[in-house]
């Protein structure tokens, strides 16, 4: 089995504890600047930062769909979700940028063997990397706004 890593990131105009606050908010913004390839959304148990568990299919193509269960940890500037049903870890990493903040995020996952993991390791990090910059987007308008 291959490791598949899919990372992208964003500048955001917020300082980095802002940022940090707006990712560590799973009741509020996280809904907020989730993509449609997020799906069922909801928070099982906390909502603020560490401790929060969260559940949610991510549908990456008409064929292919993960549930999630994910529990939140922070450690310093990076907030990490760890799926229960699979392999699947993805971090938020904030860091100052001038006057700003830039976010980092990275989900890693063993991927399947043979051929199909060959395919899966170079075509899954393409797609879920549209999704992640679709995502960081939505949050960098929602901080800048002043709406997070």
């Amino acid at each position: 089995m291959a490791q598949v890593t899919a990372t992208q990131s964003v500048t955001i105009a917020a300082p980095p504890e802002k940022v940090l606050a707006a990712i560590s908010d799973y009741s509020t913004v996280r809904p907020q600047i989730l993509t449609d390839h997020y799906l069922g959304y909801r928070v099982v148990e906390g909502g603020q930062g560490a401790g929060t568990v969260a559940e949610w299919t991510l549908q990456a193509t008409d064929k292919r769909s993960r549930n999630v269960l994910a529990t939140v940890s922070v450690s310093g500037d990076t907030v990490t979700e760890i799926d229960a049903n699979s392999s699947m870890v993805t971090t938020y990493s904030v860091a100052p940028a001038g006057a700003g903040s830039t976010v980092t995020t990275t989900t890693s996952w063993k991927g399947a063997g043979g051929i199909g993991g060959f395919f899966e390791k170079t075509f899954a990090p393409k797609g879920l990397g549209r999704i992640q910059a679709e995502l960081l987007g939505k949050l960098k308008t929602l901080v800048e706004t002043g709406r997070a």
